[in-house]
């Protein structure tokens, strides 16, 4: 069984994704950033491919992209870093990249690497939805790795329902239009979340965007599985030398206070 379907299948409540770029803050970081996520309590690990031009990210994932290249990072070098900790890992691990790169590399060989190193899912938010369905699943498939699509407010119900056909693992209910890291109105969207909350979609939600503190966090919870937290944890990031201590801290405070 995909290590997705076991997380979302245990009766664990309120999911924790926490995202990382691989490769920051340092070019070796990628095993330490994974393995304290895990030590600490995240339940779920996005890694992030670095590109130089993630269109869904804000400024501080933008950043640490840029870094992580400037770093020396690749998708043959995080294949080899998963490759170093794949038996210590047991939460699921999603890559999240962007799909130029992932054709350069070539699909098929992204996907045998991928599954062969321990991934659980992928996301790629500018693959369309029809080119997946008519062209790309079948591989996805064959590698038993899951697929993640991304809806938004925008996202009208009948597409809404596709994206929910087409992904497994879980279904990433965007919060709000605005890339990574912006501030979200919450109290504005709750009516969205009401919304996807009670389509009856197959698969769990996460939400994600402007997740950054334990009320946010728990407001997502509220309407969905769980919630994705990335541009906060980077910044943490940015300002430690020490990542297990931060990532220690950063993660109590979002599941304790």
């Amino acid at each position: 069984m995909n290590k997705l379907d076991k997380t979302f299948s245990s009766g664990k409540k309120n999911i924790l994704n926490i995202y990382c770029t691989a490769g920051f803050p340092l070019l070796e970081s990628t095993t330490e950033v994974m393995l304290s996520l895990q030590r600490h309590g995240a339940d779920i690990i996005e890694l992030g491919i670095p590109y130089s031009d993630p269109v869904a990210d804000g400024p501080v994932i933008q950043q640490s992209n840029m870094h992580a290249l400037n770093n020396g990072i690749s998708i043959q070098k995080i294949f080899s870093q998963l490759n170093e900790i794949k038996e210590q890992l047991h939460i699921p691990v999603i890559l999240m990249g962007y799909l130029n790169p992932v054709l350069q590399y070539g699909l098929e060989n992204f996907c045998r690497d991928a599954a062969a190193h321990g991934v659980s899912g992928i996301i790629l938010p500018d693959l369309p939805m029809y080119e997946y369905e008519h062209l790309y699943k079948p591989l996805f498939k064959k590698y038993g790795l899951h697929f993640i699509f991304l809806i938004s407010p925008q996202t009208s119900d009948e597409r809404i329902h596709l994206a929910d056909k087409l992904s497994n693992g879980f279904l990433y209910a965007v919060s709000s239009s605005a890339t990574t890291g912006k501030e979200t109105d919450f109290e504005h969207q709750k009516t969205y979340f009401k919304k996807i909350k009670h389509l009856s979609l197959k698969n769990p939600v996460l939400i994600g965007f402007g997740i950054k503190d334990k009320t946010t966090f728990d407001i997502a919870c509220k309407y969905a599985s769980g919630a994705i937290i990335g541009s906060a944890y980077i910044k943490a990031l940015q300002e430690t030398n020490d990542i297990d201590s931060t990532t220690s801290s950063f993660i109590q405070n979002i599941i304790n206070l």
